[in-house]
């Protein structure tokens, strides 16, 4: 039985033990029985897994909860930007659900819900509960928070779980007779050229969605300098017309001359595919993998920084928002749940950083080396960068740039092409 499966079992059962009588207390209160409250939310299905995702935390609550509150979820089998796609669309026709999820991974999105007064502020409900505040890391609850102080994401409790970095077959790196994941950006490069001369594809890799897995490599890539490490850090650039805009756009051609002949056009599930069935060596992206890696190939998977030591991580992503014009008892509920999803997620770090990690999965193992290991933590991307470029331009211009139809300095043209339009359409 997978590890991550039995420790969600054990948590389950500590909340339920902590928190079911205040639900039933709840229930029973004034000698009547009130009708059990449903929260809508929508999640989805991974489409390369089946798997549901977040469905420990659900059941985890629905249990406690039971007879007062019910997150009632619709589960949805499509991709996660299909999800983003969808919110846009639900919020036109007045249908989004109480509780919404990936919304910061819409920047532009997230700032006109906040603008038109769509989320509910939760900065009050969490300064009021000490008990959920000192749940909260202050680097995530800073992360959440806006200037001003409002908090529309409920955050998470730590950022331990919200980090990126490369999964690797360690028997296709034997095979290219590789002991170890490259330390350095220079090690990378002569590692890739080894696993082609070898007859193993190096990456797997994408191009539609937000161009999520290269993405990852080439801005982990470009923080390698200071100068690319400050351009990383902006919200919002200016222009990409510069040396990190060049740099960034040469990594992502150089990245694709050792992919997969699939890459161009597709989405994550086919690069998920071809590193899940040996096509490919490495695949970037983050802990919440670990999950969707079948039983019998997680012997042979590692999980490492990238090189140079970083990982990627903006735990405002891992934020879920609240739906402000549900009634007040279907607020309450929600955000109910936003607490218990904190304190779920701290205990299952606790679990992790006691040390009792004997007998578990090798990825996990060496995710918490990683996470142990000071790295350099490199904002994600697509909370920093506009959404016209994240969901349009790559998807149209890295194939042709790959494929040498254009420039990088082309490439770095329609890049600041999406940011006119969209200053434009906001």
């Amino acid at each position: 039985m997978r590890y991550k499966k039995i420790l969600s079992a054990a948590l389950a059962g500590i909340l339920l033990f902590g928190l079911a009588g205040c639900a039933q207390n709840k229930e029973k209160a004034g000698g009547e029985t009130k009708k059990e409250i449903r929260i809508p939310m929508i999640l989805t299905v991974d489409p390369s897994s089946g798997t549901k995702n977040e469905e420990d935390v659900v059941n985890a609550f629905n249990d406690a909860y039971e007879g007062t509150y019910k997150m009632d979820v619709e589960w949805i089998l499509e991709t996660e930007e299909e999800y983003r796609k969808n919110l846009k669309r639900l919020n036109v026709t007045d249908k989004l659900p109480a509780v919404i999820t990936d919304l910061r991974m819409l920047p532009s999105f997230y700032e006109m819900m906040v603008q038109e007064g769509r989320l509910e502020n939760l900065a009050p409900y969490i300064d009021a509960d000490k008990e959920w505040k000192d749940m909260i890391e202050p680097s995530v609850l800073r992360a959440c928070s806006e200037p001003d102080g409002d908090i529309y994401l409920s955050p998470v409790s730590t950022a331990f779980f919200s980090c990126s970095g490369v999964f690797w077959n360690e028997r296709l790196f034997e095979e290219a007779g590789i002991r170890e994941f490259p330390r350095t950006w220079e090690e990378f490069w002569a590692c890739c050229e080894q696993l082609k001369a070898h007859g193993i594809t190096p990456l797997a890799l994408h191009t539609e969605g937000t161009a999520w897995a290269p993405m990852l490599l080439a801005t982990a890539e470009l923080a390698d300098s200071e100068e690319g490490a400050a351009f990383m850090d902006e919200l919002y650039p200016d222009s990409y017309q510069n040396d990190s805009g060049l740099r960034l756009a040469h990594t992502l051609k150089r990245l694709f001359s050792y992919t997969t002949e699939d890459a161009l056009h597709t989405d994550f599930d086919v690069s998920y595919e071809n590193f899940m069935s040996g096509k490919a060596a490495m695949v970037p992206n983050g802990y919440w993998m670990m999950d969707q890696v079948p039983e019998e190939f997680a012997a042979i998977v590692h999980f490492s920084p990238f090189p140079g030591n970083k990982l990627i991580s903006s735990p405002e992503t891992f934020g879920w928002a609240v739906v402000s014009g549900y009634s007040d008892s279907v607020k309450e509920g929600a955000i109910e749940f936003l607490k218990f999803r904190t304190g779920f997620n701290k205990k299952e770090k606790d679990t992790f950083l006691k040390g009792e990690t004997a007998g578990t999965e090798q990825m996990m193992q060496d995710y918490i080396a990683a996470y142990s290991g000071s790295p350099q933590i490199v904002p994600n991307y697509q909370v920093k960068w506009n959404s016209l470029l994240q969901e349009e331009t790559l998807g149209e211009y890295l194939p042709r740039l790959v494929k040498g139809q254009i420039t990088e300095e082309e490439f770095t043209r329609m890049e600041d092409d999406s940011i006119r339009q969209f200053e434009e359409e906001r």
